[in-house]
């Protein structure tokens, strides 16, 4: 099971965490794990790359921890909730696949 845990600061994105594999295929060859891969590395790229903004990102075991400081929530509180909303619409139709969280830090 993949799990996305989308962190929020004072009600704004913050980050997020996504961690497991989703079990629907071998690695590799898994559409769902690669749907998620792809959207997480596009927002942590777009976060760090192009709005220049200097996220903590880190690759673990196969996931990725993305965390942003409060003073740059504004900058990228539509990219967040913009992927949050991409894992909702993949969990609904992947539902044995993929949990969505929200965590307030």
């Amino acid at each position: 099971m993949i799990r996305a845990e989308f962190f929020r600061k004072a009600g704004r994105p913050s980050g997020f965490r996504i961690s497991g594999h989703s079990g629907a295929s071998e690695a590799g060859t898994d559409i769902v794990c690669a749907a998620v891969s792809s959207a997480a590395y596009l927002t942590a790229n777009t976060i760090t790359d192009v709005l220049g903004v200097p996220a903590d990102v880190r690759t673990e075991d196969g996931g990725m921890l993305l965390k942003i400081r409060a003073e740059d929530a504004a900058s990228c509180d539509v990219l967040l909730r913009g992927f949050r909303l991409h894992m909702t619409a993949l969990k609904e139709q992947y539902p044995q696949n993929i949990t969505v969280t929200d965590t307030e830090v």
